[in-house]
């Protein structure tokens, strides 16, 4: 899969076992989103790359590396950067001893924008590859950091202002949607943009976590229901 937004870096890998081992091989590369569909369809596989000997399908970079007697290179990710991000925010909020939860959340919101605030061209290159919004609207990518920290100090403000609600929910809910399409539906392997853009924290359960805390701050600012 190489597209503008996305290569697949486990066939880049599959391309250097290959290379390594001096094995001639034909590259076919799907340059848009209804050719991995159809490939997927097609052959009845799940995920790209697949390599093939003539007919026969052998299967993806780490069955080509079995074959070869290689280890297959285990994806790089960490999640140091999330882990110092909440935990370093749970700890403001619970030395503050009041709102312990409203100041957790919009602490982390906050923390979490200015991560992306850092370099936010890396945030929008990274941050476009999965999600819905900014498919369609290329300017929400380099909109979106601010935008979240206005959220996170609308959370923080005494009483929260309800319109950081409804906004939080307004990109809370397609958030959610364009993590589980981009984990579940196309398979990407992906990294998170969630704490910038390079980070190497993989996209899923911490993308999904922070949608989850705007919806769900959301709702209880936009309705005033715990405040």
């Amino acid at each position: 899969m190489s597209t503008p937004d996305h290569e697949c870096p486990w066939g880049l890998k599959a391309i250097s076992l290959l290379q390594q081992h001096g094995i001639p091989f034909q590259d076919h590369r799907l340059i848009n989103q209804e050719q991995v569909d159809s490939f997927k369809q097609k052959h009845g596989v799940a995920t790209t790359p697949q390599l093939f000997a003539g007919e026969q399908r052998l299967g993806g970079y780490s069955e080509l590396a079995a074959q070869l007697g290689e280890t297959a290179e285990a994806a790089d990710y960490s999640y140091t950067p999330v882990l110092a991000v909440f935990g370093t925010t749970l700890l403001m909020a619970l030395v503050l001893g009041e709102d312990t939860l409203q100041r957790f959340m919009g602490f982390s919101v906050c923390a979490l924008a200015m991560l992306k605030l850092m370099d936010v061209e890396s945030f929008a290159s990274s941050f476009g590859k999965y999600d819905l919004i900014t498919q369609r609207f290329r300017l929400w990518a380099r909109l979106y950091p601010g935008v979240e920290l206005l959220i996170g100090l609308g959370f923080l403000h005494h009483p929260p202002v309800a319109l950081a609600g409804w906004v939080a929910l307004a990109i809370g809910v397609p958030g959610m949607a364009s993590v589980l399409k981009a984990v579940y539906v196309d398979k990407l392997a992906l990294n998170c943009a969630c704490v910038g853009g390079n980070s190497k924290t993989p996209l899923g359960i911490i993308s999904f976590s922070e949608y989850a805390i705007l919806t769900v701050m959301g709702v209880a600012v936009a309705f005033q229901l715990a405040f």
